[in-house]
């Protein structure tokens, strides 16, 4: 009989995000059994009854609602997760820890700053625990490139520069709002690549590299009007479509980040480099198992960069999975930050990021986009 606490879990919304997140936590048992507590799957929630339910039997919740509210109310329920659109976030989560509940959100924090500001005061007034879902700094080799900026390896770091490049809206007729389009729509994103694409960079540099001092972006709407799916009306299109910012990091380096969704050829890339005094690392999600990393101490003659592996027992994670050699994918990310979650109950520390800790990135993409704007530098 198992000795295991259960930590009995209500996630709300079934799209891509409600996917990922139901299936690391149908993974936890099979692939990190030490740990204290077992997730539960007790219900999903969606507006659509027969959506909900069909989600419900496909990943094995035990019930579904269609209100979020009764959902959170729910003496059956430990932990809310939120999966829905950002316009929502701050309304559940600050009803879910108001009720005691344990809350876990999807990124962005919520649309705008004043927003996630009132999520972290309720988080914290309720002292329950909470993360946000920055899936990214579980792949195995960007935790690895952690160890290494942390042991002191790189030196001074002088240079810090990402970019997330996608083309899926290259088409001045795709509608904007409704389902599956909702990030199209300023008023339930809050921003378009800065917001959906540039906080996951935004976040990674962070940990990697401390916080940023100060911003100078630009952003561009290539398309400006667009069919109103909701409404069928054509409207002023309020995202940004791509944004380029430079940054002043607390540390002296220099950041450069770039993000659009008009980039011919790129699906979902992703990539950081970090330049240091004495080493260099960089990382391309679209070979997620490899970290590329420069010693300038190596002897001249054979002096390049090296691709690093990441598979082996002793790196981040990976003594859960496979031999070496063999990698793993992107839902592994999800995998991890749900067990560092379970994990945190047990030692009670607080499982990164934190509502207090993302809270740092939406003040980076706020000040984004209003020095776009303002076409002038913002401090954060």
């Amino acid at each position: 009989m198992s000795t295991k606490k259960e930590l009995r879990i209500g996630v709300i919304g079934c799209g891509f995000m409600g996917r990922t997140h139901s299936n690391a936590y149908n993974r936890i048992d099979n692939f990190f059994p030490a740990l204290a507590y077992t997730p539960v799957l007790k219900a999903v929630c969606a507006r659509n009854e027969s959506k909900a339910k069909a989600f419900a039997e496909q990943w094995g919740f035990e019930s579904y609602e269609t209100d979020w509210k009764k959902l959170i109310a729910r003496e059956d329920i430990d932990a809310v997760d939120i999966c829905t659109p950002n316009d929502t976030h701050a309304e559940i989560a600050i009803a879910a820890a108001e009720a005691g509940k344990m809350v876990l959100v999807e990124k962005p924090l919520a649309r705008t700053l004043e927003e996630s500001q009132t999520m972290v005061d309720a988080i914290e007034k309720a002292g329950v625990a909470n993360t946000v879902w920055y899936n990214y700094r579980r792949i195995p080799a960007v935790s690895l490139a952690k160890q290494i900026i942390d042991s002191g390896k790189l030196g001074r770091i002088y240079h810090y520069r990402a970019n997330f490049l996608q083309d899926w809206t290259i088409n001045a007729n795709l509608p904007q709002g409704g389902e599956g389009l909702w990030r199209m729509d300023a008023s339930v994103a809050g921003s378009g690549v800065t917001g959906d694409l540039l906080a996951h960079c935004i976040d990674t540099a962070i940990w990697l590299n401390g916080s940023i001092k100060d911003v100078s972006a630009v952003t561009e709407t290539f398309v400006k009007e667009r069919m109103h799916q909701l409404t069928g009306k054509v409207e002023k299109v309020g995202i940004d479509d791509a944004c380029i910012f430079h940054c002043h990091f607390q540390n002296g380096s220099l950041g450069l980040f770039e993000s659009t969704r008009y980039a011919r050829g790129h699906k979902a890339l992703y990539t950081f480099e970090i330049n240091g005094a004495n080493a260099s690392l960089r990382w391309d999600l679209h070979d997620l198992n490899r970290l590329e990393y420069f010693d300038y101490a190596d002897e001249g003659i054979v002096r390049g960069w090296r691709s690093i592996h990441v598979t082996d027992g002793d790196q981040p994670y990976m003594d859960k999975w496979w031999v070496p050699g063999l990698g793993i994918g992107y839902e592994h990310s999800f995998i991890h930050q749900a067990a560092d979650f379970l994990k945190s109950l047990e030692d009670g520390s607080p499982c990164s990021p934190t509502f207090r800790e993302a809270l740092e990135t939406q003040k980076v993409c706020e000040a984004v986009i209003e020095s776009a704007n303002t076409k002038t530098w913002k401090e954060i």
